[in-house]
């Protein structure tokens, strides 16, 4: 035999060899069934299960940390007293007796309110440091400079203190604009920078102990809604100080309460 027909001998032998090896693997079995699959089996439908110790993606809400305490609201209602708040002391009474209520008693609350004379009080200065956040756990502002603007940075980008999250203790929003009966003007008597009035104008409804038809008090816009700004702080006066007059321009004699020093996160 010449060495090339033993050549052609081998390779019709690999051919033949090749093609029983493939009809092995595709041709059915006898019937006409496909074989099942084996338990465990990856199929089309089924996709393999990826190894062991391979991270699973997670469905839901991923970790969250400890809701923060509330440290700030909006008085869910007033004295009924107009902007007779039976000066500083009252309205600190009423934030801390409100919050009590709602639960947060154990840390010491206090109005923000400024108020004016040789003995003037900044609404600033008696609140803390920060950071505050609402009865959902939503900041409002991180410090004093975020939350009054201080800088022209930070007034440009502006404090997170909307009608969203500007709630009372309770949890609840407080009705602005739209809303029946509209209660958006929450007293200050401040500046935007959350300091005293300087010149002989009342802005303070005598530091808090009128309700005469007379005389004002500077309010804010808890939505940052209407006026001729959109400050939370200082919008614009009152028509005098009784309760008449706070609820014809759209209040309730309703004011900002802030807690100093904020419990721990729970």
């Amino acid at each position: 035999m010449t060495n090339q027909n033993r050549r052609l001998l081998i390779a019709a032998a690999l051919v033949a060899a090749a093609s029983g090896w493939t009809g092995a693997q595709t041709a059915p079995p006898a019937g006409g069934q496909a074989p099942a699959p084996q338990p465990g089996t990856p199929t089309q439908s089924q996709p393999a299960a990826p190894a062991q110790g391979t991270a699973q993606p997670q469905g839901g809400r991923g970790a969250q940390g400890p809701q923060q305490p509330m440290s700030f609201f909006v008085t869910s209602r007033g004295l009924g007293k107009g902007a007779n708040l039976d000066g500083l002391a009252g309205a600190d009474a009423h934030c801390q007796a409100l919050a009590a209520a709602a639960g947060a008693g154990d840390r010491t609350w206090r109005a923000y309110l400024s108020t004016q004379g040789a003995n003037a009080v900044h609404a600033r200065d008696r609140i803390g440091n920060g950071p505050w956040y609402n009865a959902r756990g939503q900041r409002v502002a991180q410090n004093l400079a975020d939350l009054h603007g201080d800088t022209l940075e930070m007034a440009r980008l502006g404090n997170t203190l909307t009608r969203a999250t500007a709630l009372n203790e309770k949890g609840e929003p407080v009705n602005g604009v739209g809303a029946t009966p509209n209660q958006h003007d929450i007293l200050t008597g401040s500046q935007p920078d959350g300091r005293a009035y300087t010149d002989a104008a009342d802005h303070t409804c005598s530091n808090w102990t009128s309700d005469a038809t007379t005389g004002t008090a500077q309010v804010g816009h808890h939505d940052r809604t209407g006026g001729p700004n959109v400050s939370w702080n200082a919008t614009h006066p009152s028509r005098g100080c009784s309760q008449e007059n706070l609820v014809s321009t759209g209040g309730a004699g309703l004011f900002y309460c802030f807690a100093p020093e904020p419990a721990a996160a729970r």
